[in-house]
């Protein structure tokens, strides 16, 4: 079973939220090995071209050859799935700027406006 260190990016069958569909794609793993090696999983965030519409929070993609990829792309952090390892394959690694701007929107997504949300008060 493979093990992707967070930001590398990977090739593998991401599914779609609007059909039952898997395509083969581009993707950044987002978890730690650790999630890899206890359950064979990983959270990753979908790769797109850059010529599709581009959405608020994406993220381009400043270094295609360490990336592994062939187009211009964005990271898309408003999708985010776990996939099975066993079907990804390693392309490459966002660089450390990149990385920090991921960490940042994942951050700001997954926080609540609401201070007081879900703490128990």
């Amino acid at each position: 079973m493979p093990i992707f260190e967070a930001f590398t990016t990977i090739s593998v069958p991401f599914p779609y939220v609007e059909r039952p569909t898997l395509k083969r794609r581009p993707a950044l793993v987002v978890s730690a090995p650790e999630l890899m090696q206890e359950h064979g999983l990983a959270w990753v965030l979908m790769i797109t071209s850059a010529a599709n519409a581009s959405w608020p929070e994406d993220i381009p993609i400043d270094d295609l050859r360490r990336a592994g990829l062939s187009k211009p792309s964005v990271i898309r952090p408003t999708k985010l799935t776990t996939i099975e390892t066993a079907a990804a394959t390693a392309l490459g690694q966002v660089t450390p700027e990149v990385a920090t701007r991921v960490r940042v929107t994942i951050r700001r997504l997954l926080t609540p406006l609401d201070p007081n949300h879900g703490d128990g008060g």
